[in-house]
């Protein structure tokens, strides 16, 4: 993979709008994710190069504002990017709702990135406060799913 390959994938990620892309070719991997004004790109047959890129608007999908009214609250965030489903099946019941009660290890949701239904579990035990993404949404890495009151 040459450096204009790379520009190539830099102008496919802006122009398409995505976060993340990640391009494997033989033995060279090349991996850009939206952020700054400075992507860092490692091709395992080269020395590491820096090439700086237009980090242009991507559209984002509403932020719930961080839970500093009431100390003590917890965010449950993406760990991936993909599509957001609070079913284990279409037309089926949430896996939780708010209010409701839960321990670590329970099935909060699911984010379908890449065909994988990847299950996103709660790390901690308490309630439900707020549920910020409706099923069939797109979202980000690092997008807020849940809010938890830890009991």
């Amino acid at each position: 993979m040459n450096i204009s390959e790379i520009k190539e994938l830099i102008q496919a990620l802006l122009d398409s709008g995505v976060a993340e892309l990640e391009v494997q070719r033989g033995e060279n991997r090349v991996r850009i994710v939206r952020g700054g004004s400075v992507q860092e790109f490692v091709l395992p047959t080269a020395h590491p190069v820096t090439i700086h890129a237009p980090a242009a608007a991507a559209p984002m999908l509403p932020q719930a504002a961080p839970a500093t009214s009431e100390e003590g609250l917890l965010t449950v965030k993406s760990p991936i990017v993909g599509t957001y489903y609070g079913t284990p099946s279409p037309g089926g019941p949430d896996f939780v709702s708010v209010g409701d009660v839960v321990k670590p290890g329970k099935v909060l949701c699911i984010v379908e990135s890449m065909k994988l239904m990847n299950e996103i579990e709660c790390e901690v035990a308490g309630t439900i406060v707020a549920k910020h993404v409706e099923s069939g949404q797109p979202v980000e890495y690092g997008s807020t799913l849940f809010t938890v009151r830890p009991n």
